[in-house]
This record gives structure tokens, C-alpha cells and sequence, in this order.
């Protein structure tokens, strides 16, 4: 028993956990359905390995640029709360749960191949670390609904990953079919909801917008047309603004602390503090261009040889991967809903400081920069693809209220369950665990059986979506599009 659930560690934590090696294995499988000889699938599954890599080497030199942001942005704001951090709270139930966890991926991977192959929810979920989040987020929630009852736990945890790794690019498919242009692949992130409403408030507000990729810059402005530069630009701007304000409101001792490693000895000044700020809003849009180059490299390689595995495995199969696979689709998008979602996450955290937090009790969430720009912007690429400028700001302000909210909700069934101070920082973790959480607390029987009415009540709903409302071809912000056609096309 030992040495078999060591097994089942080692695929979950070593394999399915790092989303390269499940891509590149992926990749491999299909082109071996498509019969290519044993070069082109070494060849093609350490391409698409190396291009998750790559994006993923993106995300850390992102991730690390708006770290010292978050950090300048809560001194000099003086605000105090908890930042959603999904990395936390999964460290911390891993300790107590991963092997219960480890068995629920495994088992929640299959039961998602089941329905991709059973029902018209023809998706595979190829995000290996939300995979990884979700099966421990669920195995917290049902540990402590259940006590008594692990295998119960292992067997209805694997059945509400399965679930939900199906439905949730099922719902948000005409949305991703709207900005990609085609029906080649899915979303796999769960920040899902965030996308869904995102695309459907710009499809409401957006009918005359024109897309964030068709901005008029002056003469003088034409460099601002290259992402790469808009986004750099537009972060160094940003970084200026807080790193003068902390130089005003902080001591320079603390102020020079937020960069420690850039500034030290006799460099310690005014001066090498904001030129440190410079190197990171710098390295904020290398970052961003890093994330651009690997997801053209998976695709490149993933999506022709989904195929194989589409018309073997799978029939009509499609790969639902992570939120940075629609970036290129609309650079501009992604910082202007990175943006309004950080404002949004601004205006929510103060309601619940002066409404929400003392009448319910509930947390208060600072916006965390790293959630805000992949969620974010994310949601402004939603939005601009079904109401433009107006739906990438409106779609992104809402995600950042969504992402702010949910978190509280879900705070306070962390804390019940013992983990203090920490919740997660995208929707779909947050909406279900609450659910999971409010149906456990009238007791065990209820909670279990409210689990599985809910997983059933998914299934269908999505089935029925996909069968009424995807297949059929429905694309949302059709108005919109009827509006852009009646324009000279250089204006649309």
C-alpha cells in the first residue's frame, strides 16, 4: 500500500503538478495517434514542454517585477488585510492533505476523461497547477465536512474535479470562440467566472466600443503600436507614481528595503531607489513578452497535435489551457483590464473596510498585483473581444470586485476550517469552495448530498449549454459586430 501510494504521489506531485511535462506528454500522445515517426514526437513533446516553460519563465519574471509593487503600494496606502495568494493556503493544506489530495487528482484526471469521452463536454483540462489547487481546495472542504469518511472524501473530490474541469471551458467556450476566431482551443483557468462575466458585461456595454488593438495614437505615438513598449511604458508610469509617493510618505530606510537587492551600501539613495523601480517596471514588460513567445511556441505544437488525440482518444476533443493563451490576442487589452481590475479590487476593499467587513464580518482583501494582472487581464481580453475599449475596462473594474468579494466569502469557511488567515485568490476556487462550505456546515449528510446534486446540476447544465448554445454557434456581441461592419475597416 505504501509504495503504491508513493506512485500515485510521484504522478501527481512530480508530473500532473508541473503543467510542461503534462503538455509535452499531451503533445507526444497526439502525434503518436497521428502516426509521426520517433523524432517528431520526441521532438514536438519537448517543443511544447520547452514552450510552457518558457511562458512559465514569463510568469515568474512577472510575477517578481509586481511583487515589489504589491509591497510599495500597501505602505504608502497603509493597508492592512490578507493578499489571496493560492500558493499559501495549498502549502499550508498540503501538509495535513496531500495524500488524500494526490488521490483525488489522479482519480478527478480520469473521471475528466470519462465525461470528455461520455458526454458533449469534449474538453481536457491541461492546467496542471490549478488541477493541483483545485483537488486540495476540495480536499480541505470535504476533510473537514467529512471527518470520518476518507474514501468518501477521495471519491466525491475526484468527482467535483472531474466536474468542473469539463463544465467551466464548456460555459466559457462561446466567449473564447468569440477572440480566438476559431474552435480550436479552450480556456483552463479558474478565474472562470471572472471571463464569463467579463465577455458578457462587454457584450452589454460595448456595442459601439472599438477594440483596445485599433487605438488611434498620434504621429508622434506610433512607437506605443509595439505591445511589448505600450506595456513597459505603462507600467514605468505606474512604478514612477509610487515609488515618488513612498519617497514622500516612507523613511528612506523603508522605503530603500522594497528593493533591497537593488539598492545597498553607498548606492543606497533617492536616486538608485527609483531607477530600481525603472528595472522592474522594465523587467515587467520582458516579462510580458517572454509569456507572448511561449504561447505561440504551444501552439504551435499542442494544438496540431490535439488532433490525433481528438480523433482516437477523444473525439472533438479540444485543450483547455492556461489564461495566458489568450494574451496575444490583445496586448493592449491585458493591461487595460489588469488595471481596471486592480481599481476595482480598490473599490470593493472599501466597502468591506467601511460596510461589508463590520456588518458581516468578512476580511478585508488588498489586491494582490500578481491575480489582478493574469485574472485581470485575462478578463480585459474577454471583454474587448465582445465590447472593445468600453468592455475591456468595464469587464476588467468587475472582475477585480469578483475577485475581491469571492476571497472574503471563502475566508471566513477557511477560518471555521482552521486556516487562519488565507483564502484564494481566483473566482472558481471561491465560489466553490463557499458552496462546498455553507452545505457542510448543516451537517454531513446534507453537505454530501448537496455536493452531489451540484455536480449533477453542472453536468446537465453544461451539457445542455453546450448542445443549445455552443454547438449552435452562438457568438456573443453579434450587435457589436453588425455595428464595426458598417464601418470603413481601417475605423473598425
Amino acid at each position: 500500500m505504501d509504495v503504491f501510494l508513493a506512485i500515485l504521489n510521484f504522478i501527481g506531485q512530480q508530473i500532473l503538478d508541473v503543467p510542461a511535462y503534462l503538455i509535452g506528454i499531451i503533445t507526444a500522445i497526439g502525434l503518436i495517434a497521428m502516426h509521426r515517426n520517433g523524432g517528431q514526437v520526441i521532438g514536438g513533446g519537448l517543443k511544447a514542454a520547452m514552450g510552457y516553460l518558457i511562458l512559465g519563465a514569463g510568469a515568474t519574471v512577472v510575477t517578481n517585477a509586481l511583487a515589489p509593487l504589491g509591497t510599495l503600494v500597501l505602505k504608502v496606502t497603509g493597508a492592512n488585510g490578507v493578499v489571496p495568494t493560492n500558493e499559501v493556503i495549498t502549502a499550508m493544506a498540503a501538509k495535513s492533505y496531500g495524500a488524500q489530495a494526490a488521490y483525488i487528482l489522479i482519480l478527478g484526471f480520469i473521471v475528466m476523461l470519462v465525461l470528455a469521452r461520455f458526454t458533449p463536454l469534449r474538453y481536457i483540462f491541461l492546467t496542471g497547477h490549478h488541477m493541483v489547487f483545485m483537488s486540495l481546495m476540495l480536499t480541505v472542504v470535504l476533510s473537514w465536512g467529512m471527518p470520518h469518511a476518507s474514501w468518501l472524501v477521495v471519491i466525491l473530490g475526484a468527482l467535483l474535479l472531474g466536474v468542473i474541469m469539463v463544465v467551466m471551458p464548456a460555459f466559457a467556450h462561446p466567449f473564447m470562440k468569440k477572440l480566438t476566431g476559431d474552435d480550436s482551443v479552450a480556456i483552463g483557468h479558474f478565474n472562470t467566472l471572472g471571463y464569463i462575466v467579463s465577455g458578457a458585461t462587454g457584450a452589454a456595454v460595448g456595442r459601439t466600443s472599438k477594440s483596445t488593438e485599433k487605438i488611434d495614437f498620434p504621429q508622434g505615438l506610433k512607437f506605443l503600436r509595439d505591445s511589448m513598449v505600450a506595456t513597459a511604458l505603462s507600467m514605468v508610469l505606474i512604478y514612477m507614481v509610487f515609488a515618488i509617493w513612498g519617497l514622500i510618505k516612507l523613511p528612506l530606510a523603508d522605503a530603500l528595503k522594497i528593493f533591497a537587492t537593488s539598492t545597498s551600501g553607498e548606492s543606497a539613495n533617492q536616486g538608485a531607489f527609483i531607477m530600481a523601480a525603472f528595472a522592474q517596471a522594465l523587467q515587467f514588460g520582458i516579462g510580458v513578452a517572454i509569456i507572448l513567445y511561449g504561447v505561440r511556441t504551444i501552439l504551435g505544437e499542442l494544438v496540431p497535435a490535439f488532433e490525433g488525440i481528438a480523433s482516437k482518444v477523444v473525439p472533438g476533443a479540444k485543450p483547455a489551457l492556461d489564461i495566458p493563451i489568450v494574451f496575444p490576442y490583445a496586448s493592449n487589452a491585458v493591461l487595460i483590464g489588469f488595471l481596471s481590475s486592480f481599481v476595482g479590487g480598490l473599490v470593493m476593499l472599501g466597502l468591506l473596510a467601511v460596510w461589508l467587513g463590520p456588518v458581516f464580518g468578512l476580511a478585508l482583501i488588498l489586491p494582490g498585483m500578481v491575480p489582478h494582472f493574469f485574472d485581470g487581464g485575462g478578463a480585459g481580453v474577454f471583454g474587448n473581444a465582445t465590447g472593445g475599449r468600453r468592455g475591456a475596462v468595464v469587464g476588467g473594474f468587475i472582475n477585480g470586485i469578483l475577485i475581491t468579494i469571492l476571497p472574503a466569502f471563502l475566508f471566513v469557511i477557511f477560518d471555521a476550517m482552521g486556516f487562519k488567515n488565507s483564502t484564494f485568490g481566483d473566482s472558481d476556487f471561491c465560489w466553490l469552495g463557499s458552496l462546498l462550505g455553507l452545505g457542510y456546515h448543516g451537517g454531513e449528510v446534507l453537505g454530501t448530498i448537496l455536493a452531489i446534486v451540484l455536480c449533477a446540476v453542472l453536468v446537465v447544465g453544461a451539457s445542455i449549454y453546450q448542445r443549445r448554445v455552443v454547438d449552435t454557434g452562438w457568438i456573443p456581441g453579434k450587435r457589436r459586430d453588425a455595428y464595426l461592419a458598417t464601418l470603413p475597416e481601417e475605423a473598425a
